[in-house]
């Protein structure tokens, strides 16, 4: 037998699932019972390699389990058969995982049963700063689950969704994020774990919370993201996003949007704050958080205020500079996120069977560009910065027409 037949993928061996009750995991019908299903991770380089590689084991098994509300943790490895060499030795999973779970787990079934029957009782940690509901869904498949639902959180059928906003300073939430962090590293690419000893993190986790059979109410975890500040010249803070995490039972539904939402409206009336900014976003995050600051920007009538076409393809100057300056920093966006945002909404009602128009908008956002790019486009002949810009001006044009269709459609 080669060696390659002891080889295991880390991403398919792992096995994550968020455990509830026998008693609550029966409520659950429908699409509503992917909350809990077994699902894989994205990445595990962090933890096994950057092949992502188990050596050693024939039908290797992990399960990582947790506890849906608490977090706290089970593990079970098992296997068919293990390679006994002393020369090339199987990889010692247990010891790997130990580097990046709190200590606490348990390896005991018995003992996980009991830990989900008493995760009942869990409350979040921190103060409750947003909430939706939804609508569960039903035995026959109907119902709302996948859209929000214009019903109040004490109906029946409500699915309750809650926002709690964290420090290190709040009771009980260091431990918690331990067991919690090691999502960041099997979701978000290049993610690595951040020091406990760094005071002024601040945090936003979001939660499921359902009914119960015998009554009372019991969370569940959904994802979270965390934020950084930094001193804003002269007397306040930029706060910048620096991880954010929707776990694949609850993607795609509209969850990410809701914290994200969550999150900006905490900020806008926060005086201390004075922007918020987003630490290298993958591409995903990038579109979220497009589409949720295009939908604000509407929401809040900015297209419809008569300064708005005023001295489009212009430089920006007198009036019109005054007036992006000052909403910019009442909405709080960074510099480039507030203009790409306004090119968007610029293009949204361009007439472009109108050769003027569209002429003025490609400067405007050319000049934009070339300013963004200037360090690289300086070191250009004339023709090549030419040729340069055009076609960085079709991408950018492609690419908001595929944000808008996104947003609005």
């Amino acid at each position: 037998m080669s060696d390659e037949d002891w080889v295991t993928d880390s991403n398919e061996a792992l096995e994550l699932q968020l455990v509830r009750t026998e008693a609550d995991d029966a409520l659950l019908v429908g699409a509503d019972r992917v909350a809990v299903e077994p699902f894989h991770p994205t990445f595990t380089y962090p933890i096994f390699g950057d092949q992502e590689k188990i050596f050693g084991y024939r039908d290797l098994s992990i399960k990582l389990h947790f506890a849906s509300g608490s977090l706290k943790q089970f593990l079970e490895i098992s296997y068919d058969e293990k390679i006994e060499s002393e020369d090339t030795p199987a990889d010692n999973i247990e010891s790997e995982l130990f580097k990046f779970i709190p200590p606490d787990y348990t390896k005991s079934s018995t003992a996980f049963e009991a830990t989900v029957e008493a995760d009942a009782e869990f409350t979040p940690c921190g103060e409750k700063i947003a909430s939706y509901t939804r609508a569960a869904a039903t035995a026959k498949g109907k119902g709302k689950a996948n859209g929000d639902a214009a019903l109040s959180p004490d109906d029946d059928n409500a699915v309750v969704f809650e926002v709690y906003h964290t420090t290190w300073d709040t009771p009980g939430f260091r431990e918690y994020h331990r067991r919690m962090q090691v999502f960041l590293l099997l979701y978000i690419e290049g993610g690595s774990y951040i020091q406990e000893d760094e005071d002024a993190w601040e945090f936003f986790t979001l939660f499921e919370r359902r009914k119960r059979a015998a009554g009372g109410y019991t969370y569940h975890f959904v994802g979270y993201t965390s934020v950084y500040p930094f001193w804003h010249y002269p007397d306040q803070i930029r706060l910048r996003l620096s991880q954010f995490v929707i776990l694949p039972p609850y993607e795609h539904v509209g969850h990410g949007s809701h914290l994200y939402n969550a999150l900006f409206e905490y900020m806008l009336g926060r005086p201390d704050v004075a922007e918020l900014t987003v630490e290298d976003p993958a591409e995903a995050f990038e579109d979220l958080r497009d589409r949720n600051d295009l939908r604000f920007l509407v929401k809040e009538g900015v297209p419809d205020d008569p300064m708005f076409l005023e001295g489009v393809g212009a430089d920006k100057r007198g009036s019109r500079c005054a007036w992006e300056a000052g909403l910019r920093q009442k909405y709080k966006i960074a510099q480039r996120q507030f203009d790409r945002l306004l090119e968007m909404l610029l293009l949204r009602q361009l007439d472009r069977k109108d050769p003027a128009k569209v002429r003025a908008y490609r400067l405007q956002v050319k000049s934009r560009l070339f300013r963004f790019n200037y360090e690289m486009l300086s070191t250009m002949t004339p023709e090549e910065r030419k040729e340069a810009l055009a076609k960085t001006y079709e991408s950018v044009v492609e690419d908001y027409d595929r944000l808008l269709k996104m947003t609005f459609h």
